[in-house]
């Protein structure tokens, strides 16, 4: 195993790109520790793949070097890299068994017997393939067949990372749960380094120590899940994680405090009178509560969710979601909204003020 480093790295699918939409990937350099869990998260056509694909091989990026630790692989091919990968849709030899589809990298590498029994079996009993090692792939479900691609890039021990490319597209939700809840346990026991890509924030938390949330060829924020739920660098991490997302409002900017409705907003972020460019207000439903006095607003709907209801409210032409805990009054006409101002935070073209 070892670090993963990008430097610089941009790609293009164009054999001459001019313009800024030309390229799939704009320029970014990432660090991958060794052992770390990662998730690349974002929606499809985001740059996702094409840079999981650059990592391992598969693909030359146009500019920017790829490295392994003090090793640059950027021209070296996939077969070098001693990389494991699991697609999007299983892939699996339906002529042999479960053990021998299991058991195959590992014979390609000519590993001892003894060896890859002992793997095959712990591998197959993780992922609840033990009663089905003897019977061919043929006969399984879309569930059975992935979970062999997954044990398949599970079960080699000498890999520089794991990667996993929308790996649960096919498997029922419940068991989509429990394998998260079984590759987190992986990566704990062995500490491997794996790459996750989705585009669903909740597969991207509940794995991942780190996610790297990317839009449109960008990585707008590398953080925690908690970092991004409580400080979004950008209004794309607000919308994307979080459900409901954050609220993203306009505002103006007066001697230095926000302005929205009409009223001075406090905030957490120092925004300077001199900054150009389009100013909003972030803040999560989660830090919106009525209030006796604050900013006018006419309830719109409610969507009972449990131990909460998601309220929509709206001042004038704009839509502000807040969440009500269970059994607490909504105000029916002549309501009032406020911000939590330690979590209230201004954006600038996008990016959080003195986020830099």
């Amino acid at each position: 195993m070892s670090m993963i480093t990008l430097k610089d790295i941009r790609h293009s699918y164009l054999p001459s790109p001019v313009d800024d939409v030309d390229w799939a990937l704009k320029e970014m350099s990432v660090e991958w520790r060794d052992g770390g869990a990662y998730a690349l998260l974002g929606p499809s056509g985001c740059g996702k793949t094409t840079l999981l694909n650059i990592i391992s091989g598969l693909l030359s990026p146009s500019e920017g070097e790829v490295w392994f630790g003090d090793h640059n692989v950027t021209n070296e091919p996939a077969d070098t890299r001693n990389i494991a990968q699991v697609f999007q849709f299983p892939v699996v030899y339906d002529t042999m068994t479960v053990y021998d589809n299991l058991a195959f990298p590992l014979r390609n590498r000519g590993i001892d017997e003894t060896v890859i029994d002992k793997r095959v079996r712990e591998i197959g009993a993780m992922l609840d393939l033990s009663d089905t090692l003897e019977k061919r792939a043929s006969g399984l479900t879309a569930d059975g067949k992935q979970k062999i691609s997954l044990g398949r890039g599970l079960v080699r021990e000498d890999v520089n990372v794991i990667m996993f490319d929308e790996p649960l597209t096919v498997i029922d939700p419940h068991l989509k749960w429990v394998l998260r809840s079984k590759l987190k346990e992986l990566h704990q026991r062995v500490g491997a380094t794996m790459i996750y890509v989705t585009h669903d924030q909740t597969e991207a938390l509940t794995f991942a120590d780190q996610v790297v949330v990317m839009h449109d060829g960008t990585v707008v924020q590398i953080g925690t899940p908690v970092e991004l739920f409580e400080r979004p660098q950008h209004t794309f991490v607000g919308h994307f994680i979080g459900s409901p997302g954050m609220n993203v409002l306009p505002c103006g900017i007066d001697n230095g405090k926000a302005i929205f409705a009409g009223q001075t907003i406090q905030t957490v972020d120092p925004i300077s009178d001199n900054r150009q460019g389009c100013t909003e207000i972030g803040v999560r439903p989660e830090f919106v509560s009525f209030d006796d006095d604050g900013i006018p607003v006419n309830v719109v709907k409610s969507i009972d969710i449990g131990r909460f209801r998601i309220v929509e409210v709206r001042h004038d032409e704009v839509s502000i979601k807040l969440l009500v805990p269970e059994g607490k009054d909504i105000p029916a006409d002549g309501a009032f909204v406020s911000f939590d101002a330690a979590h209230t935070r201004v954006y600038i073209d996008g990016w959080m003020a003195g986020a830099n």
